[in-house]
Formats: C-alpha cells, sequence, structure tokens
C-alpha cells in the first residue's frame, strides 16, 4: 500500500475507530496495514506503555529508537531494563557520522545555545534525518504524542497523515492523561525512567533536557533558553 493511496482514509480510519480503546486501535491498524507499521521510542513513559502493548499482545510492529548520541544516561538503562524484559529486539537508528562530524567541528560541541537556528540544525541531523531514514518504506507510523503534552499538540488527532514523512501517523495515547499514564505504568510493572521522578517529564538529549518547575508546561523542560511555546524538533510539526 502506497504513500498516496494512504492519504485520503484518515476520515475513514478516525470514524472506524471512534469507540475503540487503545488496544483495539493498535489491533486494528495491524489488520489494516499489515507488516507496514513501525513505531518509534524514545522510552519516555508513553512509549514505554506503546512498547509494553506491542511485546505483551505479540503485534507484528517494528520498533526503533534514534540514538542521537547525547542521551541521558539514565534512558540507555531504560532500554536495556526494556530488552531484559521483553527479550524483544528494538532497532537502533544513528545519525549520519559525516553530518554531526562536520557540525561539530565547524560550530563545537554546544553550538544549539547559540541560535535557534543552530539548535535546528542539530535536531535536523541527530532526529530528523535519521527518522526519515527509519520511516522509509512505512505505511504507518505510530507515536506516543499526547495531546496534554503541549498546546501545540492538542489540535493533534488519533489519525492523521503526515505530509513532511508521506506516512499515517496514528497516536494511540492521543487523549490519554498523565494520571492514566502512571497508573498504566505502575499497575503492569513497566520500565521507565526515574528522571521522570525527578521532574524530567519530556526527556529529550541530555543537554537540552531540564526538569519542569511546578505550573510549568510539560515541554518547557525542553530547549528550555528558547522564547518559543512550539517546544518540538521537528519530528512532529
Amino acid at each position: 500500500m502506497n504513500a498516496e493511496s494512504n492519504k485520503p482514509v484518515i476520515s475513514e480510519l478516525l470514524s472506524q475507530t471512534d469507540s475503540f480503546s487503545t488496544i483495539q486501535v493498535m489491533e486494528f491498524i495491524t489488520e489494516r496495514f499489515g507488516s507496514g507499521i513501525v513505531f518509534s521510542t524514545g522510552f519516555g513513559q508513553e512509549d514505554q506503555i506503546i512498547t509494553n502493548i506491542i511485546f505483551t499482545k505479540k503485534l507484528p510492529i517494528s520498533i526503533f529508537t534514534i540514538d542521537t548520541g547525547r542521551l541521558f544516561q539514565d534512558t540507555y538503562q531504560v532500554w536495556d531494563k526494556t530488552f531484559k524484559k521483553y527479550k524483544e529486539p528494538i532497532r537502533a537508528v544513528f545519525p549520519e557520522k559525516k553530518d554531526v562530524e562536520q557540525m561539530i567541528s565547524t560550530k563545537g560541541p554546544f553550538s544549539f545555545y547559540e541560535s535557534a537556528d543552530n539548535r535546528k540544525e542539530c535536531c535536523n541531523i541527530r532526529k530528523v534525518a535519521p527518522l526519515k531514514q527509519a520511516l522509509d518504506g512505512a505505511a504507518c507510523w505510530i507515536t506516543g504524542i499526547r495531546a496534554e503534552q503541549s498546546l501545540s499538540r492538542m489540535k493533534n488527532k488519533l489519525f492523521e497523515w503526515d505530509e513532511n514523512y508521506q506516512v499515517v501517523k496514528c497516536n494511540p495515547l492521543i487523549n490519554w492523561t498523565t494520571n492514566q499514564v502512571l497508573d498504566y505504568i505502575e499497575q503492569n510493572n513497566i520500565p521507565y525512567n526515574f528522571l521522570h521522578d525527578k521532574g524530567f517529564i519530556s526527556i529529550g538529549c541530555e543537554p537540552c533536557t531540564r526538569a519542569v518547575k511546578k505550573g510549568e508546561e510539560i515541554r518547557s523542560g525542553r530547549w528550555w533558553w528558547e522564547d518559543d511555546t512550539k517546544k518540538e524538533c521537528g519530528l512532529h510539526r
């Protein structure tokens, strides 16, 4: 099933799954898209829930993660615990070595603090370009985004057409609350990043993530030095 044939079906998918539970949605897309489904995990709480569903339900969905080279040590520990718990493969996708080398050689290791353009360049090299590679040929891309995470994500729906990556995008946890996420993790004994317990709600690269202060938006700890309410790196537009 090619990308163009998928583009018009979004309204149909939304209508067919209107009353579905999250697990029913996941089972539905495996029937609809077959082996053409991929899930991108960053090992955050939401991603760990989706991983749990995929592995425990034995769903034919490929899981990959983008290793930017700047992740927290805690993130690698969650990755390891996840692998040991489920004994299932999670594909590692890396940035192009030459692009990282050129950026750091010419601008230094912390150029992203100097300007929004530099930060977006770093995100593009370390995250966006590898994602395009990982999504090549996919019919459906599963993500862990939730509407509650930011103002910009409140407009997202369960199914969307991603023009940038030419793929149907499925956000199975889009309407979940934070309490639902925490309860599911506890009830199912799911490995999670202990940085979450220290106020790191949205976790990305180590130098670009800080703990969230009381009263702040969930994603305010990402690229906090930028005066910008749209806290995105370019993966989700």
